[in-house]
């Protein structure tokens, strides 16, 4: 759906990056998505394609990624979670959380070992900040790294990990008495664990899990030496959040483009129930709020090609775009009665997955505070 012909400021290339995608998501993975939905599983077999078509660390600067534009990013994530939000998480944490720290703020050593295997999907990498006790808190977290000679030793637990029990290498955050400091903690590590989540509602075509570090005990080179702060993993998620306000974008058009055909097809009282006034006004609502979410990832996505990166930028985009995905997916889901709370359509599993979206990489509320910080000069964190 294009009802404001953005295509039309799109490079050839964007165009053509952006169809790549669609084809990949609509030949590739929507076939085997029913499959991994109900049982929980991602599909592994997929990653090394996903590489192969340049989608793992696109926008990343650094050696064997694409080195593709931010907006080139975004039209992927957005094909990406058309498709399903647990495939986006998968390249968006691939992407941002591990190889965008690595490039950023790692060693030449630690670039040259990981991006080139990370981009072609050879290895698999994991983003420990959150953990058990807490979320939109960081600046709280309980795992320590403690010096020992030319080692560190890390404790501690992460939870509602994604890519955890995938994953060759986790970036991990934890303090230090001198900050907090981020980790390249690979998996065979003595005392590294991860352990999967089970019974989830949402993104169940996901892996999520817990990592738990006892003891671990790990190199100075495998510190990441440009980190020290919260700066650092906040940064990082900046980088995702991005990828999600685009994201969400191409679940909600799914959700619509799903209705739209639904409500065109199906008969009550001898008619299309898309000849009904309440429907058309839900449609155009959906519409409507499509069209404007496709406005804002594109102009931030100029904006951050050329150089502003601001995170109240992101922040707005990501809180409208996802809250507006959510609406879409419940409209599309009434408009489709009861067949929208089966998987033979798509906005039930839509639904379901960004009940998370919204909640994960910043809650809904946080940016909230984030932006109103931003336009009022008053911190309102409590």
């Amino acid at each position: 759906m294009d009802f404001y012909r953005f295509s039309g400021s799109l490079s050839d290339e964007e165009r053509s990056v952006r169809e790549t995608v669609r084809r990949f998501v609509d030949r590739d993975f929507l076939p085997l998505l029913r499959r991994h939905f109900k049982d929980g599983t991602f599909p592994v077999e997929l990653i090394p394609e996903l590489g192969a078509l340049g989608l793992l660390g696109p926008s990343v600067k650094g050696p064997g990624c694409p080195g593709l534009s931010y907006t080139m990013y975004g039209l992927i994530c957005e094909e990406l979670e058309r498709g399903d939000s647990g495939l986006r998480s998968f390249a968006s944490v691939q992407s941002s959380l591990v190889m965008w720290p690595i490039a950023t703020y790692g060693s030449d050593e630690q670039k040259q070992k990981w991006l080139p295997e990370m981009a072609a999907g050879r290895k698999v990498g994991c983003f420990g900040l959150t953990e058990p006790d807490h979320g939109s808190d960081p600046g709280a977290m309980e795992t320590r790294a403690v010096r020992d000679g030319g080692e560190w030793v890390l404790n501690g637990a992460k939870l509602w990990i994604t890519n955890a029990n995938l994953a060759d290498v986790a970036v991990v955050w934890a303090r230090a008495e001198e900050g907090v400091f981020g980790f390249l903690v690979e998996r065979g590590t003595p005392g590294f664990t991860t352990n999967p989540i089970h019974g989830k509602f949402s993104l169940r075509a996901s892996d999520t899990g817990e990592l738990v570090l006892d003891e671990v005990r790990i190199p100075e080179s495998q510190r990441l030496p440009g980190a020290k702060g919260l700066r650092g993993p906040l940064s990082c998620l900046n980088e995702a959040r991005y990828g999600i306000a685009w994201g969400a974008v191409g679940a909600a058009a799914d959700c619509y483009e799903t209705a739209l055909k639904y409500a065109g097809e199906r008969e009550q009282f001898d008619q299309p129930i898309a000849s009904f006034q309440l429907v058309q006004r839900k449609l155009v609502r959906m519409l409507t709020e499509i069209t404007k979410a496709q406005g804002l990832s594109l102009q931030l996505g100029r904006l951050k090609d050329s150089g502003v990166n601001e995170v109240p930028l992101v922040s707005l985009a990501k809180r409208n775009n996802v809250a507006m995905a959510l609406d879409c997916a419940r409209t599309a889901r009434d408009i489709l009665g009861a067949a929208g709370i089966t998987d033979e359509f798509s906005p039930g599993r839509h639904m379901a997955n960004l009940e998370s979206v919204i909640t994960y990489e910043g809650t809904h509320d946080i940016h909230t505070l984030i932006v109103g910080a931003e336009i009022t000069g008053i911190q309102a964190f409590r």
